[in-house]
């Protein structure tokens, strides 16, 4: 079978669904070609069911550890496989809405392995054999990335990825996490909050390095009041299956003594590689980076004119957000449109943790590397009413300021709920508002936004309630 088509797209994830509706939208017949999971790893076994599993988590630390300040006593049980089994159900829910918007916006979603066979040929293989060749006038490469494993360490048994754990229906009774990103610091508080003892090891010499170095300090503090061991300025040696479980051979990167950490599991957090091998990118004239990822311009396209990549796959930053807006971008620039470029300095960042870790632009120490001089102002939860009605004073809104100007550089927010307090700041950031008109904006009484407002006003020097 042959078929034809405008644009097709391999890889259903994020960026490669977004892309094919608005492509839809402007009127272009559209092919998604996938093979395994519609709605990407975010919908399946990523972003959507993770964040289910924060929120049982939540509940579960909340009855248990914290419970007795809000009134909650007595014997008070918590079921991880219960709350993993809601999880399954959110991500399928959400999985279905992708097959629904190809359908409603009038998507071929053809289900099969796709593999270039040249600049404007596609094959597409079946899960039952069946084989179906297409011919495009452009592409668009949406194939993700895999987790980075350690040399010589395979994933299977108890040494897991997100994939196989977020896929157990149990958690382990104690874990080592290699890896304090995104992925090892969630997982490390679902872990904890359903009694696991849990280790976290990171080979920079903070947690969730790629943040600002105040909010790793402040979340080791809140890890150690959980109870959550972490080891920094260390490095992952060896490992080694031991029965059903896992010895993890560690070293401090400064030197010292060597030491092993026995769990019944070890999660591997190290981040992610581009997901380029077996789909014939080298019949198309596409050309990879230096790290292995797929080169492109602001519009989104490769070397090849008529091929675009988006998403995990071009390695600018490996957020579904991300992908979503680079795929509007080709989608409308192979339309004839001309979308405007990426501030990827604007995006927002959001880690769920507990607490919760928000950020976006420059980080106090890149904003100096940069040859700003900067005005730092922070404003604590500890200050702010409605967290303490919450009974989660922790953490703080700190930003970033440019000293001769005000200009926004950079925001890092902890505490609670902060991933939704960013866009305000996204917003400011995208289109230059000043941090005086963050503190001249009203903010309702009694809201956790306030410490955003309370930390523009020390920027701007009129601290009201510090």
């Amino acid at each position: 079978m042959s078929e034809n088509t405008d644009l097709v797209i391999l890889g259903a994830g994020p960026g490669g669904y977004v892309a094919a509706v608005r492509a839809a939208q402007l009127g272009l017949s559209v092919a998604v070609v996938e093979g395994r999971w519609w709605g990407g790893v975010c919908l399946n076994v990523g972003c959507i069911p993770t964040k289910a599993l924060v929120q049982n988590a939540e509940v579960a630390d909340l009855v248990t550890r914290r419970g007795a300040a809000f009134g909650i006593g007595g014997d008070v049980t918590v079921d991880y496989t219960a709350g993993w089994r809601r999880s399954r159900d959110v991500a399928a829910t959400m999985a279905k809405g992708v097959r629904h918007l190809m359908a409603k916006n009038g998507i071929r979603a053809v289900d099969g392995w796709g593999t270039f066979t040249g600049p404007h040929s596609l094959t597409v293989v079946q899960a039952d054999g069946q084989v179906s060749e297409w011919t495009y006038r452009n592409a668009i490469i949406a194939t993700g990335a895999t987790p980075k494993t350690l040399p010589g360490v395979d994933a299977g048994g108890p040494v897991m990825t997100y994939e196989q754990l977020i896929m157990a229906e149990q958690l382990p009774k104690s874990l080592v996490i290699a890896g304090s990103g995104a992925v090892g610091v969630e997982f490390a508080c679902i872990a904890a909050s359903f009694g696991s003892d849990v280790t976290v090891v990171e080979y920079l010499d903070r947690l969730v390095p790629n943040e600002d170095e105040a909010v790793g300090k402040e979340l080791a503090r809140a890890f150690r009041r959980r109870g959550i061991e972490t080891r920094t300025a260390t490095a992952v040696k060896d490992v080694h299956i031991d029965g059903d479980g896992v010895v993890v051979g560690v070293e401090p990167t400064a030197g010292g003594e060597a030491s092993e950490l026995r769990a019944d599991a070890l999660l591997l957090a190290l981040g992610f590689d581009p997901r380029t091998k077996g789909f014939g990118l080298e019949t198309t004239g596409v050309a990879l980076d230096g790290r292995g990822f797929i080169g492109t311009d602001d519009a989104m396209r490769t070397n090849v004119p008529h091929i675009f990549a988006i998403g995990d796959v071009t390695g600018k930053l490996m957020l579904a957000h991300v992908a979503q807006r680079q795929g509007i971008v080709a989608a409308e620039t192979i339309a004839g449109l001309h979308p405007l470029p990426i501030d990827y300095d604007s995006i927002p960042r959001a880690t769920y943790c507990d607490p919760q870790i928000a950020s976006v632009g420059l980080t106090e120490a890149q904003a100096k590397a940069a040859g700003h001089q900067v005005k730092v102002s922070r404003f604590p939860f500890a200050a702010n009413g409605k967290a303490q009605g919450m009974g989660e004073p922790g953490g703080f809104a700190m930003l970033v300021a440019d000293a001769a100007h005000d200009e926004l550089l950079g925001a890092h927010l902890i505490g609670p709920g902060v991933t939704e307090l960013l866009p305000e700041l996204v917003l400011a950031k995208t289109w230059g508002l000043t941090t005086d008109k963050i503190a001249l904006t009203v903010h309702a009484h009694p809201t956790l936004s306030e410490v955003v407002k309370g930390a523009a006003e020390g920027i701007v020097g009129t601290p009201i309630d510090l």
